[in-house]
């Protein structure tokens, strides 16, 4: 979570992205849609583009210029930034409801978001879910989750975990 939230973990690159799948894709459009000064956006789109979540083409017709279009891995987000759209129009939209709805073009209705649901078929709560290490956990989440350490390596915190006070 901590390595996706380094690259859209910030409020102007979801909103980059939020425009991104809007159909956005000129740089002065991003400036006016999301609000933000040129010098945010610029190191924005150039982290998203690193991260190989938007791509730079040079627009043919204008010598100079580029757009910014989604790559897949950009796509692939987009599930996600739904999950966080309908979090936030569930509990903080207005009154009246939220500013934008997505609409399935085929059948023109508003997108249904899927309820997570447990093996047995029933609405998934967190007292559910169990957390347990991963094939790619470091040592020190094996043993937090209750895993096997690597034998021979101490485990201990990455930087930053949190600590228990006096230990």
């Amino acid at each position: 979570m901590a390595r996706a939230m380094e690259i859209v973990g910030d409020r102007w690159t979801i909103l980059i992205l939020r425009e991104a799948y809007y159909g956005v894709k000129r740089f002065d459009e991003f400036e006016y849609y999301v609000g933000v000064a040129p010098n945010i956006l610029s190191n924005r789109l150039k982290k998203l583009v690193e991260a190989g979540i938007m791509a730079r083409v040079p627009l043919p017709e204008h010598a100079g210029r580029y757009e910014y279009v989604l790559t897949e891995k950009g796509r692939d987000f987009f599930p996600a930034y739904l999950a966080l759209k309908k979090w936030g129009d569930s509990w903080l939209a207005e009154p009246e409801g939220p500013q934008v709805v997505f609409r399935d073009r085929q059948a023109g209705r508003p997108i249904e978001y899927p309820e997570l649901r447990t093996a047995g078929g029933k609405p998934l709560r967190l007292e559910d879910v169990e957390v347990i290490p991963g094939a790619g956990a470091v040592p020190f989440n094996r043993k937090r989750f209750g895993g096997a350490a690597s034998a021979g390596k101490p485990t201990e915190a990455p930087r930053g975990a949190l600590r228990r006070k006096g230990k």
